[in-house]
């Protein structure tokens, strides 16, 4: 199997072309990269081939096979293999051997995410989990968005509490309240507002606030 293109250091590899991986290299075209496929399933290849840089079908759990690819010239992989576990071990071992430098990896539980780290991924990503918690976030009808990331930050889009309303924020002092810290001001019909010390708040204000994912909650809790 010879080597497919060229990488650039704007090339990456995204290995398992279902659901996650798909949509992950789909957007990562959009946003302008070459995107290498990798996928056992011919029929995947065959659906993404005008999509993508470059699609190839082939059973990545083999280093060898990897490196006829050309896998080590690219220093980013994404591996979104779907539910076999040891498929995913092995790509990300093979991955590691090869000396990719930043490996991302779709996790189906913790036990899986923590063999995908001492194999050799750089960032493990549990989607269906990540979900389940945003959503949990959002049915509550506390929060309008929630992102939290994987040491116990959070972002959160939510309404402003009643003790906010015609104070700026300085004088509201939510920061030392709270512990969090307010981004920025959403208002009906108007323009995203960074926050400033004397941004005023106004009933129906939204607000994109930051900081350790409890506090974040807590303070949501207030709306």
């Amino acid at each position: 199997m010879a080597k497919t293109f060229q990488p650039s250091s704007n090339s990456v590899v995204v290995i398992g072309l279902g659901r996650f991986g798909g949509a992950v290299a789909e957007s990562l075209v959009r946003l302008g990269h070459d995107v290498l496929g990798i996928d056992e399933d011919a029929e995947l290849v065959q659906r993404w081939a005008d999509t993508l840089t470059h699609v190839v079908q082939a059973d990545t759990t083999s280093a060898d096979t990897l490196r006829r690819i050309g896998v080590q010239d690219f220093e980013s992989a994404v591996v979104g293999i779907g539910n076999d576990l040891e498929a995913s071990v092995l790509t990300v071992l093979g991955l590691s051997e090869l000396g990719v430098k930043d490996i991302w990896v779709k996790a189906l539980s913790e036990r899986h995410g923590r063999i995908l780290e001492r194999t050799g991924a750089h960032h493990v990503v549990y989607p269906e989990m990540e979900m389940g918690e945003r959503v949990a976030h959002l049915v509550t009808g506390r929060m309008i968005d929630f992102i939290e990331f994987d040491d116990g930050f959070a972002i959160a889009k939510t309404r402003a509490p009643r003790e906010a309303v015609g104070l700026t924020l300085a004088q509201s002092a939510l920061r030392t309240k709270y512990g969090i810290t307010i981004v920025g001001v959403k208002r009906p019909r108007t323009d995203f507002t960074y926050a400033q010390p004397d941004t005023l708040i106004a009933a129906g204000d939204l607000l994109i606030v930051s900081g350790p994912t409890k506090l974040v909650e807590a303070f949501a809790s207030l709306t």
